[in-house]
Formats: C-alpha cells, structure tokens, sequence
C-alpha cells in the first residue's frame, strides 16, 4: 500500500510539473518563462488537512520558488497568523473542509482580527465548486476560489495578482 502511495504521489508532482510547464509556455511564449513567474515572491501560509493535496500545493509553489508554511486545520491556521508579525504572509490558501475549524471559520476569525493585514489574501482550494460553495467562500471573506484538483493556470493568476 505505502509504494502504490508513494507513486501516486510522484505521478501528481509530475502531472503538476507538466501542466505548469505547459502555462508557462502559453502565458510567456518563448521568453525566458521562469523569470517571468519567478518575479513572484512572498510566504503562503497553506490550511490542508491532506497530506497529498499538501505535497502537490507545495511542489507547484516551490517551483515558482514561493516560501511556504502548511497547517492541518482551520484553527492552527488562525494561531499561525495571529502569531506572527504583521506581514510576514502575503497570502493564504486555505481549505475549506478540515477537522477541529473549517476553512469558514478561520477565514471569519482572520477576518475579525484587529491587525493591519487581516485583509490579507485569502484563496479557497477546495473540491467544494457549486456556485453556492464559491459564493459561501466570498461571503466569510475570501477573496478567491479555486477547484481542486488544483487549476493550476487559475491559481498562476491568481498569486500573480495578488503577489506580482
């Protein structure tokens, strides 16, 4: 069971390489691509309670050489940030079913922090995609939805935008 585990695991980093590869080309052509999305910098702090869904999160943002903190659950996430100086995180990705608080919750306690960034960048990675689950994610506060499996072209937007 632990090797059919394992190459899941390597076959997802690799489907998450290629579609990456493939964005580059199609976003930046022929021009140095990498220099293009490696202009990004910040620290994510990512809540997921899955082990794969964290292992490919963070394969895709090492590539583009984004710093990266991962927590389990909604709750660990709040104390992370609450913990940590003002700015020190440009962005959150956030999952919303997790155990102990959802993704919901953090982001409305996030939200109801008395700091300078509690309007910090908050986007959903979630497998919920009805459009009342979207609707659900802006309406506690985050700012963006993005499906999983993760939409890779979707999520290269997105953290250029709000970190480019």
């Amino acid at each position: 069971m632990k090797k059919i585990w394992k190459r899941q695991k390597e076959l997802q980093k690799d489907c998450c390489k290629e579609k990456l590869e493939y964005y580059q080309k199609e976003e930046f052509g022929d021009r140095d691509a990498q220099a293009q999305i490696g202009c990004l910098t910040g620290r994510i702090l990512l809540a997921e309670d899955n082990e794969l869904n964290w292992e490919v999160a963070r394969e895709l943002l090492s590539v583009l050489e984004l710093e990266l903190d991962w927590v389990e659950n909604g709750q660990k996430c709040v104390a992370k940030f609450t913990e940590s100086p003002v700015g020190y995180y440009d962005a959150i990705l956030m999952d919303v079913r997790m155990p102990v608080m959802d993704g919901y919750e953090a982001t409305m306690a996030i939200r109801a922090l008395e700091r300078a960034d509690a309007d910090i960048p908050i986007i959903a990675m979630t497998a919920d995609a009805f459009s009342e689950d979207i609707q659900r994610c802006l309406e506690c506060g985050m700012n963006e939805h993005v499906a999983k499996p993760i939409d890779i072209e979707k999520l290269m937007k997105l953290l250029k935008r709000y970190l480019g």
